[in-house]
């Protein structure tokens, strides 16, 4: 079958997308804040032991998140001038009110990532689903004071409702859908696609590719440089997904903080939120 959510639309036919102050690259983080259940098998360090039950290996490294990674990568936000898109469970918003106090302490924008990085959506019948995401976004906005705007799910898992429910709902933009360098329009009405990021994920770069401190932040590097080059042509954007169990450890974070002042240094960078990005016309 073929997708109806979007359509195809050449980045070189479109009119030159214009970011505030002439700024070149449009540029956000995603802060991922998320919550494992510790009986279900999720994002694992050691597959070797996934499926026990309790699975301290795995749950250990995830939960190190949550009580020390983020405060590092709090730190780097702060030095660097950065207020983060939080893609938040609901349930970490729940269980973990020091992180969002934080958050909420420096105005961060806040996106709904599902209830719980152990729960995919994939499978779920519709009014189980609408349900599902009501509750979610209902918990958000009782945690942070502010109804998400934006929505991510958890491990990119969709149905082919999910859209059009979130946008009944109230949403208004998604990240799942990262096949291009500039918002568009989603064939859902009201509802807008934002760029987000597997490639430059820390997920995938440092956990799943092994790579290097100093190999990330050339990659980073070159990921910006590339795309303000490109926008030589029209506006781009930038996300950069960084998990405090991955990006806080202590061996990685000051290379993460590296790829970061390059970016916000950069002159014709528009250093923003997801939220904002998804507003601006």
């Amino acid at each position: 079958m073929d997708i109806t959510l979007f359509d195809y639309e050449a980045i070189v036919d479109r009119a030159p997308v214009r970011w505030p102050g002439d700024a070149r690259v449009a540029f956000y983080v995603g802060l991922n804040i998320e919550h494992f259940s510790v009986d279900r098998p999720s994002v694992s360090f050691n597959e070797a032991t996934s499926k026990l039950v309790p699975d301290p290996m795995n749950y250990g490294w995830r939960d190190y998140g949550a009580r020390v990674g983020i405060w590092r990568l709090i730190d780097v936000l702060d030095r660097q001038g950065i207020r983060a898109s939080a893609l938040l469970n609901s349930d970490a918003g729940e269980r973990y009110p020091r992180i969002v106090e934080a958050g909420r302490e420096r105005g961060w924008a806040w996106l709904a990532h599902g209830r719980s990085n152990s729960i995919p959506q994939t499978g779920m019948a519709e009014d189980e689903e609408r349900a599902f995401l009501a509750g979610i976004l209902d918990s958000i906005e009782k945690t942070t004071g502010r109804r998400p705007r934006g929505w991510l799910s958890p491990g990119l898992t969709e149905t082919f409702a999910t859209p059009r429910l979130l946008a009944e709902l109230g949403v208004g933009y998604l990240l799942d859908w990262t096949n291009d360098d500039q918002p568009y329009a989603l064939n859902v009405p009201g509802l807008r696609s934002v760029p987000y990021t597997l490639e430059l994920a820390d997920t995938h770069l440092f956990h799943l590719k092994s790579m290097t401190g100093p190999d990330y932040v050339q990659v980073v590097r070159d990921q910006f440089d590339q795309l303000y080059a490109d926008s030589a042509a029209g506006g781009r954007v930038m996300a950069l997904s960084l998990h405090p169990y991955v990006s806080g450890q202590a061996f990685r974070v000051k290379y993460v903080e590296q790829a970061l002042a390059y970016i916000v240094n950069h002159p014709g960078v528009w250093v923003t939120t997801s939220d904002e990005i998804a507003a601006h016309r």
